[in-house]
Formats: C-alpha cells, structure tokens, sequence
C-alpha cells in the first residue's frame, strides 16, 4: 500500500459510496479525501477524527465551514498558532505558523462515525505524514479516536497510554502525546469541553512545542 496521501482514494468501499451519494447531493462539494492544512515542517501537530458533512467535506480544509473549527482556530488565533481566528475556505488567505492539522480519518464517514477498519486503513496516511514531519515535537489528539490513531501510528499500545483530556503520553524521546476532547459542537454545547479547558490544552502545546525548540 502506497502510504502517502491519495487525493483519490477509494480503498474503503463504504466511504466511497457516501462520498458518491453525497457528491450527486451536493456537486459543489469538495466530496474527496481531505488533505490536511499547514506545513510539514510545524513543531505542532494536531490530530481530529473525520472530515464534517458540510465542514471540511465541503471546503476541503480540515475543521473549515462548520462549528468544530470556531474554537479551534479562534485558540490557535489567541496563541499565535494562525495567522486569523477564522477559517472560511480551503483558498482564504489563512495560514498555520509553526501548526498543522489534519485527521485521523481522510473521507467523510456516515454518521460522523468511521468503522474501526477504516480507521486502520486511514492509518497508513496517518503514519506516513508523521514521518514527513521530522520536526513535531507535539502531537495533540482531539477525541479517543484521534488518541489510539495516532499510537497505533507511532507502533505502540493503547494500554499504558490511556486518553483523559490534558493527559500527556511520551511518543519517544523526542515526541509527546497530547490530549483534548473533540471540539464539536456537542462537547461545546454541553460543556464537556470549555473554553477555557481548550485555550489550556492549546497553550500547554505551544509550551511544549516552544521548549522543545530551544533545546
């Protein structure tokens, strides 16, 4: 299996399917897998689940046209992480400095909810950018899924390497493992994840992300 990204990747049939019913639904929409945002040589990398139906699935940029992203990109905005807290579109003049963000999963998956062999197939592209991005010193997983996706990257177990948000996992020596609850609208809504308790976690990344620089 070619492990670098596919723009036109169709190896999980049922995600392929969506994407075509959801194309003949929406023809304007971007309806392919969603390449991620930033660039590779970032000391941050922050890891969601799926693309949105009418967010990055119709934009084309992770976290971009729905309510997932007003947080994340208003945060990475506050601590100099974006270049402007709001992100519009895949060709707006936005940019990541010293940040990328991109998903554990590529397609738009039904019900926002990837199959586990999915997930495993994604998980190449995944791996593969990781090793593309020999300068990340931070790993920030948004949600339990973005978390054992990312381990399963790295080639270690979930046992030892439990999520909690703001728990910190060391990758290796040189490489940390951060977490945070997804922020979807859900968790937002019901204050599961505050914004206070995400401009923590952000900030706690740029930290990590600053200390390793100065090394």
């Amino acid at each position: 299996m070619n492990s670098t990204f596919d723009p036109v990747c169709r190896r999980c049939g049922r995600l392929a399917t969506f994407l075509d019913a959801v194309r003949l639904e929406q023809p304007n929409y971007f309806c392919r897998p969603v390449p991620a945002f930033g660039p590779l040589d970032a000391r941050l990398l922050i890891v969601g689940l799926a693309p949105g139906k009418h967010g990055a699935n119709r934009t084309g940029r992770p976290f971009t046209g729905d309510h997932a992203g007003i947080l994340l990109y208003q945060t990475l905005h506050k601590f100099g992480l974006a270049s402007g807290p709001v992100s519009t579109a895949a060709d707006d003049e936005l940019q990541l400095l010293d940040a990328r963000i991109t998903n554990s999963v590529k397609c738009l998956p039904p019900a926002n909810k990837p199959l586990p062999v999915e997930i495993n197939t994604c998980n190449e592209f995944l791996r593969a950018e990781l090793a593309q991005m020999p300068r990340a010193r931070v790993i920030l997983a948004l949600g339990a899924v973005a978390h054992a996706a990312v381990l399963r990257a790295c080639g270690l177990p979930n046992s030892g390497h439990r999520f909690a948000h703001a728990a910190e996992h060391s990758l290796d020596k040189d490489r940390v493992l951060l977490d945070s609850y997804h922020c979807s609208r859900y968790n937002t809504q019901t204050r599961r994840l505050t914004t206070a308790m995400f401009e923590g976690v952000i900030g706690r990344a740029r930290e990590l992300a600053r200390a390793a620089r100065q090394e």
